[in-house]
């Protein structure tokens, strides 16, 4: 079982606007609103693969109402923790212009909401996997993943962690599964400029040695990087398509591999797989499917 965690879930309204102005009243042409965040993004292309995950975070309001509704819809096994004030984020999201987004802020956590969703990860069994992915809110500090990476670890759970800086950094010494910055988020954490896969391998070795079993990089159209478990480099390019929106493609990438890597243990098969995945939703409207994916790694 795969269980996915989002502090912040959200619904995304996608909206297409011709000749956005500012300043202007722009009216839509095209609108989409879909449950997101990165761990239901990352449940999204799990249940879509056939791969058993359960979508846990916190909802509040009519608008977490409406996320639980429509990540019923999909098919995806839930578990959130309800908060009794807030609401939960809308983010705005111009397709016209990729990686223009107006995101919101999303409800207060505590101490205790986080004791709580412990307690639901405490479900985990041996050989399950958890993917901790996203943002964590400032008010519960920049050790939640680290602490829920070094419990979980010890009992033998996967922990795949998408996250950047210290969030990122402090967990990393917790021995996760898996790690997958993309390459700006490495270079922010290492305060350098890489401007090529050579010069990003010897700072994953880095993360390698502070930790993590395998670290994976995303480089958007160039292709991804995988240091594995057993220090083999794996390097490849991205298959042609015609980018439509880059939302979700590395929570797209991450579902890759881990379905794959459930399936086949096999590293260079899930590094493979991950990156046709991060593209199969790139390269169309909404997230990948099974039939995106295949047909690109023909």
């Amino acid at each position: 079982m795969v269980y996915t965690l989002t502090f912040n879930p959200s619904l995304d309204y996608y909206v297409s606007v011709n000749d956005f102005e500012i300043g202007k009243t722009n009216r839509t042409c095209e609108e989409t609103i879909l449950p997101g965040g990165k761990g239901i993004n990352v449940s999204t292309v799990l249940n879509n693969l056939g791969i058993d995950t359960v979508a846990l975070g916190f909802i509040a309001g009519f608008t977490g109402d409406e996320i639980a509704k429509r990540v019923s819809e999909i098919g995806i096994k839930h578990d959130f923790i309800r908060l009794r004030d807030g609401l939960s984020r809308i983010n705005v999201k111009l397709k016209n212009y990729d990686g223009t987004e107006i995101n919101g802020t999303g409800p207060a956590l505590s101490d205790k909401n986080l004791t709580e969703i412990v307690e639901k990860l405490s479900q985990c069994n041996a050989n399950d996997y958890i993917v901790l992915s996203g943002s964590v809110p400032a008010s519960l500090g920049n050790f939640v993943y680290k602490d829920i990476c070094e419990m979980f670890s010890k009992k033998g759970v996967n922990v795949v962690i998408d996250a950047e800086g210290e969030q990122l950094s402090n967990a990393v010494l917790c021995k996760p599964f898996l790690i997958k910055p993309n390459v700006h988020e490495l270079m922010s954490l290492f305060n350098v400029k890489i401007t090529s896969k050579d010069e990003a391998i010897p700072y994953m070795k880095i993360l390698k040695e502070k930790g993590a079993r395998n670290v994976l990089v995303s480089f958007g159209a160039d292709g991804a990087v995988l240091i594995d478990e057993n220090d083999e480099i794996h390097i490849n390019y991205v298959p042609s398509g015609k980018l439509v929106n880059a939302v979700g493609a590395g929570d797209s990438m991450v579902a890759g591999f881990v379905a794959e890597y459930i399936r086949s243990a096999d590293y260079e098969r899930a590094f493979m797989y991950g990156i046709c995945a991060g593209c199969a939703t790139a390269y169309r409207d909404g997230l990948a499917t099974k039939e995106d994916i295949v047909n690109l790694l023909k």
